[in-house]
């Protein structure tokens, strides 16, 4: 089987809270898994950084955005216009809060009298409770409610049980026909020709273990959110401020790196990576640092930054 086939890699478009700096982007992020390509959150440039990273634009299909403040939408409309330009006619799925489709018709028919090439379907998300959003045979995915200052979701990734492999010393032995197998990789048993029944745990053997991420956007710590993320391999979690700006971070409905640590520490997550830095510091590390205190799996993000799974 191909890497790409195999693949579940999340690469790093934007790490810049809402004031972008001359080496940080707003929010936006791509994940591949096993063949798809996601694009989480679309902050300003988004389009320029995926062509910067080799993103190919006509691979997104779906796009997960958190909520409406400009830092992770402002690239929506670029993006959408290249697509249209480059001569998409394929659906692009949109999932966020239903005033989206308003905010984005304005400024396709302003730009657009004769509309564009290709039907933008929109997906409301539910701000009330965690829900599976989307779900094709080998991924879902869910969204779950966060605690900000406007209706905001994060969204949980979830492959699904990849089918075992066959033995192919088994195949050998019993002399399973080509027929026979895609059977016993769903679950099946094999019988010989002499009647001898062979269990399905005896022919096969698991591939690897399901994988999953999951995006905090922005929110103020809470531990509502906790069991929506809970034991996910990878975690993003937004850190605007370290804690000498707790009180700022808890007034303006964000995290400080101590926050997005615990959160880690209570789900029992893989891997924490942070971002979403506010532009008032030169660097992340003392964010980094004192997550790193409480987390010790914790992982800062910068543009251009691959985390694979």
């Amino acid at each position: 089987m191909s890497d790409q086939a195999m693949s579940f890699q999340l690469t790093i478009l934007g790490t810049s809270s809402a004031l972008p700096t001359s080496n940080r982007y707003p929010t936006a992020q791509v994940l591949h898994v096993l063949g798809r390509f996601f694009l989480i959150d679309c902050g300003e440039g988004t389009q320029t950084q995926m062509r910067k990273y080799q993103i190919n634009l006509f691979k997104i299909n779906h796009i997960f955005i958190s909520h409406l403040h400009g830092d992770h939408i402002f690239g929506l409309i670029g993006l959408i216009s290249t697509m249209m330009l480059l001569g998409r006619t394929k659906d692009l799925h949109l999932y966020a809060h239903s005033e989206i489709q308003r905010f984005l018709t304005s400024q396709i028919n302003f730009l657009y009298f004769e509309g564009i090439s290709f039907k933008i379907i929109y997906h409301p998300l539910n701000f009330k409770k965690e829900q599976k959003i989307f779900d094709d045979p080998k991924v879902s995915v869910y969204s779950f409610p966060l605690t900000h200052r406007i209706p905001t979701c994060g969204f949980r990734f979830e492959e699904k049980q990849p089918l075992p492999n066959l033995i192919a010393s088994k195949i050998e032995e019993y002399q399973i026909p080509i027929r026979d197998r895609q059977r016993i990789k769903e679950g099946g048993d094999f019988t010989t020709n002499d009647g001898k029944r062979i269990p399905h745990a005896e022919l096969t053997r698991s591939t690897h273990k399901p994988r999953s991420y999951a995006f905090c956007s922005d929110t103020r710590f809470d531990e509502s959110y906790i069991g929506s993320v809970r034991n996910v391999d990878l975690l993003y979690h937004e850190a605007t401020f370290a804690s000498d700006n707790k009180d700022l971070a808890q007034t303006t409905y964000h995290s400080t790196g101590e926050d997005a640590a615990n959160v880690a520490l209570k789900a029992g997550v893989g891997k924490l990576i942070i971002g979403h830095f506010s532009a008032r510091y030169k660097d992340s590390q003392a964010i980094v640092a004192e997550a790193r205190s409480i987390f010790e799996a914790t992982y800062e993000t910068n543009e251009g930054d691959v985390f694979n799974i």
